[in-house]
C-alpha cells in the first residue's frame, strides 16, 4: 500500500494511519491527535466514536488550513466551503469538548501495590 504525503482531499476513515511517516505533516497530524486525545483523558480512554470525531477534527482543521493558504495565494476561495468547514469544526470541537481532562491515574499506594505484585 502507498503512503500518503498529505492528507487526502476528501476524508475518509483512517486516513492518518495512511499518511507517510516520514513526513512532516505526518508527524506533525499525529502529534496533534496525540495532543488532542490527551487533552481529552488519553486515547486508551475515548471511545470509537469520540477518537472517530477526533480524526474529523484534524481533518478539517488541515483542510481549513490548506484554503487559508489559497486565499493568502490569491487562489480560488469558497467563502462558504470554508464558513460551513468551519462550523463542523466547531461542532465537532464542542462535542468532544473544549477542556482538559485529567487521566486517570493510580494513587501511589495503589501503583506501588502493582508494581510489588509484578515483580
Amino acid at each position: 500500500m502507498t503512503k500518503l504525503q498529505a492528507p487526502p482531499d476528501t476524508y475518509s476513515p483512517g486516513w492518518l494511519s495512511t499518511l507517510d511517516g516520514r513526513t512532516g505533516i505526518a508527524q506533525t497530524m499525529r502529534s496533534r491527535y496525540a495532543a488532542m486525545t490527551s487533552d481529552l483523558g488519553g486515547a486508551e480512554s475515548l471511545s470509537y466514536a469520540q477518537r472517530s470525531l477526533v480524526e474529523r477534527a484534524l481533518w478539517l482543521e488541515y483542510w481549513l488550513q490548506q484554503q487559508e493558504v489559497e486565499l493568502a495565494e490569491g487562489k480560488e476561495f469558497d467563502v462558504s466551503r470554508w464558513i460551513q468547514a468551519a462550523n463542523g469544526l466547531q461542532g465537532i470541537l464542542a462535542k468532544l469538548g473544549l477542556e482538559r481532562k485529567a487521566r486517570d491515574v493510580p494513587s501511589l499506594a495503589d501503583y506501588l501495590a502493582a508494581r510489588e505484585s509484578h515483580a
